[in-house]
């Protein structure tokens, strides 16, 4: 098994997290685009018990559910956690050291996008995200792979 890591942009954060990638989507809510200030962001999950993280990281609690983190340093987004998925990590494609692991398979929260985003790809596009989803027991993504 190989291992997938990453850094925040000035290099003070890195993690290091065991393959595979479990699923892999490209994210339009508003509160992704706001936490990275970009249009959409590009997230992949990870079990959580095999990422590592060393360095400066921070945790902000962006509702009761959910923590998000970033570099105490330079501030880049790192991850985001949930206690609907409380045994996956997901991670900013962004940080990979190896970007090209990263393959997404599907846009998600498409209702929220922004309405000068158009995309050229042919992926699914789900109205709404991987949490709604599982609480309403379904399974929205498959491993990239």
């Amino acid at each position: 098994m190989k291992n997938l890591s990453g850094h925040c942009l000035c290099g003070s954060v890195s993690w290091v997290a065991a393959d595979p990638i479990l699923w892999a989507a490209l994210c339009h809510c508003e509160d992704c685009r706001r936490a990275s200030s970009s249009d959409y962001v590009s997230w992949f999950g990870v079990q959580r018990q095999t990422v590592a993280w060393s360095g400066p990281r921070k945790i902000y609690r962006s509702s009761p559910k959910v923590a998000r983190s970033f570099c105490g340093d330079c501030g880049s987004p790192l991850s985001f956690e949930t206690d609907v998925f409380p045994d996956e990590t997901h991670l900013y494609a962004a940080t990979l050291i190896d970007p090209t692991l990263y393959r997404p398979t599907a846009h998600i929260f498409w209702s929220e996008r922004l309405p000068w985003v158009e995309v050229q790809d042919a992926l699914p596009k789900h109205m709404k995200g991987l949490q709604a989803s599982a609480e309403a027991g379904q399974h929205l993504l498959n491993n990239p792979d």
